[in-house]
């Protein structure tokens, strides 16, 4: 099954596991983090028990087949640092968005550069997609480089599409195709 092969990714630094409610302390160290909500889509977890609901949800998605997602754990801690997801399936086209979450303090240590590549060789090869794309955050530099660094293109902009902590962002929608 896909999201069994998606769970055992395993790079240089980081490997990639199952989401689990039982390590919704360690998401919920980033999931409620000030500096991570400027960025993502996520509302920001204030307590506990919604960021185990929230953990609850993505799981549901995943047994529904909609999405595929995984926490990001640090080989040399066995820290989970982030959350990698693909989603947004067009299965008749070979679609698929990917998107990544990492603890700030993890930020600018190529773990996203990794995590993104993981998920490119498995939807390329597994999933045996034709496209993926990711949406950023203007102001979301990190992520830019990220996804530049992995070969996706900037395809488009869509000005002022977040509206985040009373400011207005651009989407920048970048796409990669299977080469």
């Amino acid at each position: 099954m896909s999201k069994d092969l998606f769970h055992g990714l395993e790079g240089e630094n980081i490997y990639f596991k199952a989401l689990n409610a039982n390590d919704a302390q360690e998401i919920h160290s980033y999931a409620s983090d000030e500096n991570v909500k400027r960025f993502i889509g996520w509302p920001l977890m204030k307590t506990l028990d919604e960021t185990r609901d929230y953990i609850e949800e993505m799981v549901r998605r995943e047994s529904a087949g909609t999405h595929l997602y995984a926490s990001i754990v640090l080989k040399s801690t066995q820290e989970i640092i982030g959350t990698a997801m693909i989603f947004s399936f067009d299965h008749e086209a070979k679609h698929a968005e990917i998107g990544y979450v990492f603890h700030s303090r993890h930020w600018g240590k190529g773990y996203g550069t990794e995590a993104t590549a993981l998920m490119n060789d498995f939807a390329f090869g597994s999933l045996n997609l034709r496209k993926l794309h990711a949406r950023v955050i203007d102001a979301n530099i990190g992520s830019v480089r990220v996804v530049e660094k992995n070969g996706f293109e900037l395809e488009g902009r869509l000005k002022d599409y977040y509206f985040i902590g009373q400011s207005y962002y651009d989407l920048m929608l970048f796409g990669k195709f299977r080469s």
